[in-house]
């Protein structure tokens, strides 16, 4: 592997223009096809397979084809002003003028006018019409949008408070914009600290934007092949960004070392890509393998989302071990630390070549050493204190309370938000969730009988409100009614009421002859909770085992990947615990602008375990690495501990602060689902870097010793050899000093 890279780096180094070329080629042509691509339309794949609420949706669309299900809708709100009623004769007007223009828009189906269908409040100062459009939210024109808009902004400058609700006017979440540049720019400036080269903190800025641009318009060009949107490359955006920066970050870091070392630039490119490549190679693997897992959770479009941000971990792999070495060809000395470039043009020339003087370079105490020798000295207590602390901070995860967050989570400046609250003040909690009962009477003999008994017994079920009159298809066979619960959609009565409905099926099945189903938003979000809370464990399994199989591969060892899934555990579930803290219980929530707390979306532990396992393996690949090479080497456990701090200590912090950072850009976000996430992945990466890889991992290094490295004989003669730690580009002749701002290229030295 070392060696294959090594010659990879090398012929990239000296084909730079034709390496640079083919990639400004290549996001070219994915350009090009995502501007002509058409835009993606819904392939008709269910959000979940297999739970009961998705089956009853499917079965609506299939008994009642051409409904409006999937039609876009905007729920228009009207509440009067203080001791008013909207049923006043001005009022009434207000509203009546709003319906008829509504009703005049284009793409309009109908709109349920709020007098004639009694959708008023009892105290009479809430009212809401309903306005349903023939196509999807998505397919919606700007003139549907600005006719609707206008109509509401009329009955507004006429005294009364209108705000919209539904899918129609509803604000997209997206994690772009100033969201990616906030994370840029902290990245950017974590780079310049860190190299102290404007040069080597902009390289891997411009090589991840590279990579994130054609991952994005890959996604887009294949989007009406494979359905995808913006929506799913979110977190390949947000992930491609992050490893792209890291990955760059790494092979830089390790050049400009070898530079130090004495080697010549396109040697010292060369081995960068054979040894900080190869743990490249190997921590994209793992990430691959996260986000790939995640199909195995049944959600078709969480599948859709993980395969992309893969195919962008990827794209950041062939990045850093293409186009980074063909850009450092272009500017060898311009990455290098100021010192050293300043020292190269007075003249000032080291016998670096020499073994000592490589010993005196590699030697230098540093902020990681005199860190790595602090655990070494203590590393019992350090266990101790590290696990205690991150298992306080897991407490709250038992807790964790899991849902699809609405209108309910959103700002209270959107008008969404205060038309759900309007809705909930004026109609009761559970208004804005009910329940959508679905009834089969293929098999009854009176299907009108069957679905009124059906409707009658649900109606007089504990914590329901009402229930609508049923609906037939034309065929006459299946009916439709709503119940709506006396509680939230989100409240545990709820959850509890939709368990109490179902559960009556066998006993009105026996009677009627007829079964129903139950589905709606309300019970959908408690299908797909319950789905994914079954479906964590075996996605835990699946992406950990792979992993252990991958970084025994790696490190020739059985406890080290042991310890490195144990760690990873211990962080997942401390950042888990800190969401529900913030999100769940509040604690914090002003401080993010967090404006109502709740369940915490369902998709979040599958997004945070499957994203920050990847990552955590990043950390342990390039830090345990380094500790790898130096035993390889010949070094004592101890002091591999202390050299693989030494060296790549710095980087894996900066690396981290750049995740981090990335991840934070997100917190800014209005979008309660982003912000989540965002915060999520950041606590993650900040406890899993610094608390497990940088303090729990040394520790439980130096108490095993030599025991760390062992490796039954049998599975050392069956395990490949991949060679990550470099061992095979040792046996080399003693590089050529050449100065720093040299520009010459010697030719490689004789390999044997």
């Amino acid at each position: 592997m070392a060696t294959l890279l090594y010659r990879l780096g090398r012929t990239a180094f000296r084909r730079r223009w034709l390496v640079a070329l083919l990639w400004a080629l290549l996001l070219g042509a994915v350009g090009l096809g995502a501007a002509k691509a058409p835009a993606a339309g819904d392939d008709g794949t269910s959000f979940m397979p297999g739970i009961e609420a998705q089956k009853a949706f499917d079965l609506i669309g299939e008994r009642f084809p051409g409904s409006d299900a999937d039609g876009a809708d905007a729920r228009i709100v009207f509440i009067a002003p203080d001791g008013g009623k909207v049923t006043a004769a001005g009022h009434r007007a207000v509203v009546d003028t709003l319906v008829s223009e509504a009703a005049d828009g284009p793409q309009v189906d109908s709109v349920v006018d709020p007098f004639k269908a009694n959708t008023v409040s009892e105290d009479g100062s809430t009212a809401y019409a309903t306005v349903t459009f023939k196509v999807k939210a998505d397919d919606l024109t700007d003139s549907s949008k600005d006719a609707l808009q206008s109509a509401v902004d009329e009955a507004r400058s006429a005294g009364l408070t209108v705000e919209v609700g539904g899918t129609a006017l509803a604000s997209q979440p997206a994690a772009g914009g100033s969201a990616e540049a906030i994370g840029i720019a902290l990245a950017a400036l974590v780079l310049l600290i860190t190299f102290g080269s404007l040069a080597a903190a902009g390289l891997p800025l411009l090589t991840a934007v590279i990579g994130v641009g054609i991952s994005m318009c890959a996604i887009l060009a294949l989007g009406s092949t494979f359905g995808l949107d913006l929506t799913t490359g979110t977190l390949a955006s947000m992930l491609g960004l992050a490893v792209g920066i890291d990955y760059a970050l790494f092979v830089v870091s390790r050049y400009r070392e070898e530079r130090a070392n004495g080697h010549e630039p396109g040697e010292a490119a060369g081995l960068a890509v054979g040894t900080a490549g190869s743990a490249v190679v190997f921590a994209g693997l793992t990430v691959v393998i996260a986000l790939a897992g995640l199909s195995v959770v049944g959600v078709p479009m969480l599948t859709k989302m993980g395969l992309s941000a893969a195919g962008a971990v990827v794209v950041a792999v062939l990045v850093a071990l293409t186009l980074v070495p063909a850009l450092l060809g272009m500017w060898p000395n311009a990455v290098l630390a100021r010192k050293t470039r300043k020292a190269g043009k007075a003249g000032r020339r080291r016998e670096q070549g020499s073994a000592a003087g490589r010993q005196a370079v590699s030697g230098r105490d540093n902020g990681g050493t005199r860190w790595a020798r602090f655990v070494l000295r203590r590393p019992l207590l350090v266990l101790l204190v590290g696990v205690a602390g991150l298992g306080a901070l897991a407490l709250p995860a038992a807790q964790l309370e899991m849902g699809m967050p609405g209108a309910e989570a959103k700002p209270l400046s959107t008008t969404e938000r205060r038309a759900y609250d309007a809705l909930a003040d004026g109609f009761g909690a559970g208004f804005n969730g009910p329940l959508t009962i679905v009834v089969d009477a293929r098999s009854a003999g009176d299907p009108d009988t069957a679905a009124k008994s059906i409707a009658g017994e649900i109606g007089r079920t504990d914590g329901v409100v009402s229930v609508s009159p049923a609906r037939f298809n034309e065929a006459g066979d299946t009916a439709l009614f709503s119940a709506v619960p006396a509680t939230g959609p989100n409240e545990e009565a709820t959850k509890d009421l939709v368990q109490t409905i179902r559960a009556q099926r066998p006993g009105l099945e026996a009677d009627t002859g007829a079964t129903f189903e139950v589905t709606g938003s309300t019970a959908m979000n408690i299908d797909v909770a319950r789905a994914l809370q079954n479906a964590l464990v075996p996605y835990l399994a699946v992406i950990v085992l792979l992993s252990l199989v991958l970084l025994l591969v790696v490190f020739r060892s059985l406890l080290v990947p042991v310890k490195a899934a144990l760690g990873f555990l211990l962080s997942v579930l401390a950042s888990l615990g800190a969401v529900v803290a913030v999100f769940q219980w509040g604690w914090g929530a002003e401080l993010l602008g967090v404006e109502q707390t709740g369940p915490i979306m369902s998709l979040m532990p599958i997004f945070l375990v499957g994203i920050v396992f990847g990552l955590a393996m990043d950390y342990e690949v390039f830090l345990v690495a380094r500790m790898r090479e130096a035993h390889v080497h010949g070094e004592r456990p101890a002091q591999a501990v202390v050299s693989g701090f030494r060296h790549s200590a710095r980087v894996v912090a900066a690396a981290a602060v750049i995740m981090i950072a990335v991840f934070s850009g997100f917190i800014a976000s209005g979008e309660s689902m982003i912000k989540t996430i965002g915060f999520g992945l950041a606590v993650a990466v900040l406890l899993d870097a610094f608390v497990v890889r940088m303090a729990l991992v040394p520790a439980v290094l130096a108490l095993l010793g030599d025991k760390a490295w062992w490796l039954p004989r049998r599975l050392d003669r069956v395990l490949p050899h991949v060679d990550v730690e470099g061992a095979a580009l040792t046996s080399r002749p003693a590089p050529v000093a050449v100065p720093a701002d040299s520009g010459a290229h010697p030719q490689e030295p004789a390999r044997t």
